[in-house]
């Protein structure tokens, strides 16, 4: 079993068929999040070459909703079919050449005119509501944080197979040996969304050995949510080439480790201008006054995730109560240091779970700062 999982014939040798020509053809990748809100799926369709294709030049398309948890309805019959509707586009690392990535929104089966969202469809709300305050210009840098387990699934990339690593303390941002695993995948990750056109603009190695994170932004209102799927997307394909599983559980480890988190960064033009820290108050002060709508949409479980690593330790605030302050990593909002000297920028949600869905976190929080809802 073990020898089956960790090799593919090659050896990790070169495929040698990636090189042929496709004779004025295309390999559109199909992306969209299934019913879980957590995991993606993808399947592959061949397209005539387009140049600079948009979202609007790809063909809708479908999928059997039963076998990715999108279908509520578990009739074996006509109700299974989710529509796929093409929304952004990326260069695919892994293919190369013209081929390409596309993110796919999900509709109902009785919405083949694409007026009605999958229940599950969080991205189309998402972009109504940015409609509603682009004149704002939200700006929003997710920080998303991942643990690396074995080909396994169940042990963390690294450890040792008998017992713990040391505590946590020169794990994060290390270098060496001791310090660190799977910077290859890291690395690797990184220059496959440079290629693909992801906004991605850092990693380091995190506070738990073999947890990572990247960050990604500034993207302009829905944009962030694009990025940040397709960027996960990238993610577990690289892995697949290491036997490595990554994780996006926010507290994989029980115990005296960190979990991980997606902090959100978030700003608005007039926050971003002269004088706009008082802004960012006004913003957080506004947030103060709906923790519970906040939590609720801050992971896929309506808190449940969180709620094991919301707990006041390891660099987080309680879930069950909201703080904010300068330079304070366990309140529930930090407001960076350079920013309260500079009066003008953003702050950082440190709430939102290694999990969320960046359509429900960035819409909920542009209802609150910018939409009055």
């Amino acid at each position: 079993y073990q020898r089956r999982v960790r090799a593919d014939g090659l050896d990790g040798k070169k495929n040698p068929f990636l090189d042929l020509d496709q004779d004025g053809e295309i390999m559109a990748m199909y992306i969209w999040i299934d019913g879980t809100g957590k995991q993606l799926r993808s399947k592959t369709r061949t397209l005539p070459y387009v140049k600079d294709p948009k979202p609007e030049d790809m063909p809708v398309w479908d999928t059997d909703g039963r076998k990715t948890d999108v279908t509520m309805e578990q009739d074996e019959g006509e109700y299974s079919d989710i529509f796929l509707k093409p929304v952004a586009i990326f260069k695919d690392p892994f293919r190369r050449g013209d081929n390409i990535l596309v993110l796919c929104e999900t509709y109902s089966w009785d919405s083949p005119d694409l007026t009605k969202p999958h229940p599950t469809n969080k991205r189309a709300l998402c972009a109504e509501n940015m409609l509603k305050c682009a004149h704002e210009k939200p700006w929003f840098g997710i920080e998303q944080e991942y643990t690396m387990f074995d080909f396994t699934g169940k042990h963390p990339y690294g450890w040792p197979k008998n017992g713990y690593p040391g505590p946590q303390g020169p794990y994060y941002c290390g270098v060496g040996m001791d310090k660190v695993a799977g910077r290859k995948v890291v690395e690797a990750h990184y220059r496959a969304c440079l290629y693909a056109g992801v906004k991605i603009c850092g990693s380091n190695a995190e506070v738990m050995p073999s947890q990572w994170e990247y960050q990604v932004g500034p993207c302009l209102g829905i944009e962030m949510g694009d990025h940040l799927w397709i960027s996960r997307w990238i993610l577990n394909r690289v892995a697949e080439e290491f036997n490595i599983v990554i994780s996006f559980d926010p507290k994989p480890i029980p115990g005296d480790w960190n979990g991980a988190g997606c902090h959100t960064n978030i700003s608005t033009e007039v926050m971003r201008q002269e004088g706009g820290y008082d802004k960012i108050v006004e913003a957080i002060k506004l947030m103060e006054k709906k923790p519970l709508e906040h939590i609720i949409e801050y992971d896929p479980t309506g808190g449940d995730d969180n709620r094991r690593r919301l707990t006041g330790l390891h660099e987080t605030a309680s879930i069950d109560e909201f703080s904010w302050g300068v330079a304070h990593r366990g309140c529930s909002i930090r407001i960076p240091r350079s920013v309260a000297d500079e009066k003008k920028g953003y702050f950082e949600d440190r709430r939102p779970s290694s999990n969320a869905d960046p359509y429900s976190v960035t819409n909920r929080i542009v209802m609150t700062i910018c939409l009055g809802q």
